[in-house]
């Protein structure tokens, strides 16, 4: 059971650590290459003002955006502001959101996202917190994978298993950190690839923001996954 309202609770306490640790920032660092590759960290800062409010036109009934075209210039217009500014807008539009989430709605409605994926509008939160605890890694200022909640990595694992799972170009694998355990890729009886690692370090391939080093793979070799 998705619960919405807890979830906007995890995404304020995410967008505070976030906001606390940018802070420290300056504006030649915000300039720097940020982890994902072709983005300086104000364009990390950039999208994610940008998606919230994107996500507030989900929650309200419009497109989530104009067109691609017109998000990615978007961001590409707002990544050299000054750090006061990205920061100040990284805020207002989580308020934005935040309030957009908080009017009385059916929260079993489905919505529409990006690329004609549709979901539960009790998700939007989660797929929000999403966006800020990943980022927050992305921008590589000292937070990491494992200092992620661990409710946290164990939803997103989940997510992503269910996301890849009947992928013809994922092979039937079963994720395993020791204790918990995912299935994805093709149905089959039986999976062929065991993987097994920290759950961090699961999340990390699955998101693809690790190359699945320390990552134990037994019955081949690790599948390659389609991108998100």
């Amino acid at each position: 059971m998705i619960d919405h309202a807890r979830d906007l609770v995890s995404v304020r306490e995410a967008t505070e650590r976030l906001l606390t640790a940018a802070a420290k920032l300056d504006n030649a660092s915000v300039a720097e290459p940020s982890r994902l590759p072709g983005w300086s960290r104000g364009h990390v800062l950039a999208h994610l003002a940008r998606n919230a409010d994107a996500l507030v036109n989900v929650l309200e009934g419009r497109p989530m955006y104009v067109s691609a075209t017109t998000r990615d210039a978007d961001i590409e217009r707002d990544a050299p502001r000054p750090l006061d500014v990205q920061l100040t807008d990284v805020r207002e539009s989580a308020a934005r959101f935040q309030e957009a989430a908080a009017a009385p709605a059916d929260w079993s409605r489905t919505v529409r996202l990006r690329n004609g994926v549709t979901d539960a509008a009790a998700r939007v939160p989660f797929r929000r917190w999403v966006e800020v605890e990943l980022h927050h890694v992305d921008l590589g200022i000292g937070y990491e994978l494992e200092d992620l909640p661990t409710e946290f990595v164990e939803r997103e694992i989940d997510f992503l298993a269910e996301r890849f799972t009947g992928h013809p170009d994922v092979p039937p694998t079963r994720l395993t950190d020791g204790t918990r355990a995912w299935g994805t890729g093709r149905e089959a009886g039986t999976p062929e690839i065991t993987v097994t690692g920290p759950a961090p370090a699961l999340l990390g391939w699955l998101a693809g923001r690790r190359d699945g080093a320390g990552l134990t793979v037994q019955g081949g070799t690790l599948p390659s996954l389609p991108a998100l």
